[in-house]
């Protein structure tokens, strides 16, 4: 008989677990160190029932355990997990920290951003954490050895394992029913905190939405379009600018109430301020081509979206020159059609540094109102006030409140610092409008107006949450309620024949995206079936041609 082989001194050796073991292993890990938001709502909303409370968590242990088991098999085993690790590590960083919600929109807003925004996200505490919670995880799996039996075992062993599972998510949850159903209807925060599920469903989903508009029908809107009577006989080009804000909330405007003065400029000119303006979405991705859409919110989805014209399409079926100008993350497909430029340090190095600020805007608009020979619709997309590095969104020496927050870990800052910086980015949204204004109105050749809205709002550690993103159903309304402007010039009003007074008289209505379709076209007097009459703010208000 061989003698045993000594083993060699100093080796360690691997831990042998098979696939089951380390997929529960895994699963426990999630729920345990990486579910702190999961807890804390599981905690409220249970109160008192805890007992009801840790076997509707047994139930969402063995949904993550059932979803493991079905994609991690066989060779796809280690890498599904690992994938599920990191995508939880970073998750639970912007849930547990920031308060978000990762879904379907946040999914679509992170892959349609760009890199310049994105990486103020990704501070010291974030690689931290995703070091800690992702990184080292992820080496312990790969460190394991997995002890995988025949084919044929490993087939019935899978079958057997989903099926327990699935039924112990049934049997756990149909326990008590009656409690738990109002809960998953009514407390839908708690599932869309939970990690991994909540971000794997959300992708899922997003990966549905674009293979569903892979084959879009663009249908044709206004296709009757044309000069009203007013802009027919005008005399002189409109010039009408439409300034899409970014990320500015109408609770920190002075013109909405709000304590500090961040509206010094606008409120010597002669606007109309719409204090009760809601948005399509929380973030760019939905909001702005929801806003340019002739869709109204409740109507309104990405693909609905693709497949309609837009508000540019049809002023340029009027006789517009339209362009889109961008100092945010592209236009999201509402341009596809008109000419779109992004702006750049060219345009006015000393707005730049490096990032543009949105005064990277005011020489080219200066140039167009004094060499245009046609109607003319400009698109500004503004940076605005978009997080987390607001203190990059204003020059230093338009720092009205002191002390600002200057770094994106908001940890590393007080509340009042944070809101400081926001109140800045505030102030120099209204600086930089006051001065289109200006500029526009200077030039007597054209017939000027403006019409500003802000895609969303952001939330600044109201309950714990950050920058903006919650679903539509629980969004705070720091992230829903928008301020909104229009501006037009007292040659504008009587060329189109607007009554101001009237408009003023209605500007504390209840107001939304869903009006700016409409009012657009009805501003510059644009004839065509396509306008909403109970939208458009400025029907009402236009003096009959006689």
């Amino acid at each position: 008989m061989m003698p045993a082989k000594p083993q060699t001194a100093g080796v360690t050796r691997r831990p042998l677990l098979t696939p089951i073991m380390l997929n529960a292993i895994v699963t426990t890990y999630f729920l345990a160190l990486c579910n702190h938001t999961y807890w804390t709502h599981l905690i409220r909303i249970f109160e008192g029932r805890m007992i009801l409370g840790l076997v509707f968590t047994g139930a969402i242990w063995s949904l993550i355990y059932l979803t493991i088991s079905i994609l991690a098999v066989r060779w796809l085993h280690k890498p599904v997990l690992i994938a599920f690790i990191m995508i939880t590590a970073v998750s639970s960083y912007y849930v547990d920290v920031l308060g978000a919600v990762i879904d379907r929109e946040m999914i679509q807003n992170a892959m349609t951003t760009t890199f310049a925004e994105s990486r103020h996200l990704i501070t010291p505490d974030f690689l931290m954490h995703v070091a800690l919670y992702g990184v080292l995880p992820s080496i312990l799996v790969l460190l394991v050895k997995v002890r995988r039996p025949t084919f044929l075992r490993g087939m019935i062993g899978w079958v057997l394992g989903t099926a327990v599972s699935f039924v112990a998510v049934a049997g756990l949850l149909y326990i008590n029913l009656q409690t738990f159903q109002p809960i998953l209807r009514e407390q839908k925060e708690l599932l869309a905190s939970v990690q991994p599920l909540a971000p794997v469903g959300g992708a899922t989903r997003y990966a549905k939405m674009m293979l569903r508009s892979t084959h879009i029908v663009l249908k044709q809107t206004g296709t009757d379009a044309v000069p009203g009577p007013y802009l027919a006989k005008a005399g002189k080009p409109v010039l009408m600018v439409i300034v899409a804000g970014e990320t500015g909330r109408s609770a920190n405007w002075s013109l909405d109430g709000y304590a500090k003065e961040t509206n010094p400029e606008l409120s010597k000119r002669d606007i109309i301020y719409y204090s009760n303006a809601t948005s399509c979405g929380t973030a760019t991705a939905t909001s702005l081509p929801c806003m340019f859409s002739p869709l109204t919110r409740g109507d309104y989805s990405y693909q609905r979206g693709l497949e309609n014209e837009n508000l540019l399409d049809v002023l340029q079926r009027a006789g517009f020159h339209v362009e889109w100008w961008d100092n945010n993350t592209g236009n999201k497909n509402i341009a596809d059609r008109v000419s779109a430029r992004a702006m750049h340090a060219e345009d006015g190095p000393e707005f730049c540094f490096p990032e543009c600020t949105d005064e990277v805007f005011q020489k080219g608009l200066e140039d167009v109102a004094a060499t245009m020979t046609q109607n003319t619709v400009i698109v500004l997309h503004q940076i605005g006030s978009h997080g987390p590095s607001y203190w990059l969104r204003y020059p230093e020496d338009q720092e009205l409140f002191a002390p600002a927050c200057k770094t994106a870990q908001f940890g590393d800052c007080t509340a009042e610092e944070i809101v400081n910086a926001y109140d800045n980015t505030i102030a120099f949204t209204d600086l930089s409008l006051a001065r289109l204004i200006d500029a526009i109105d200077a030039q007597d050749r054209v017939i000027p107006a403006l019409f500003y809205v802000s895609d969303h709002g952001e939330s600044l550690g109201e309950n714990g949450i950050y920058l903006h993103g919650a679903p539509y159903f629980m969004a705070p309304a720091e992230q829903t309620e928008v301020p909104m402007v229009i501006w037009m010039a007292a040659r504008f009003r009587e060329a189109l024949g607007l009554d101001q007074a009237c408009m003023v008289a209605k500007a504390g209505d209840a107001v939304s995206h869903d009006n700016m379709f409409s009012t657009v076209l009805g501003l510059v007097d644009v004839s065509t079936t396509a306008i909403a009459p109970d939208l458009d703010l400025a029907g009402g208000c236009r003096k009959v041609e006689g």
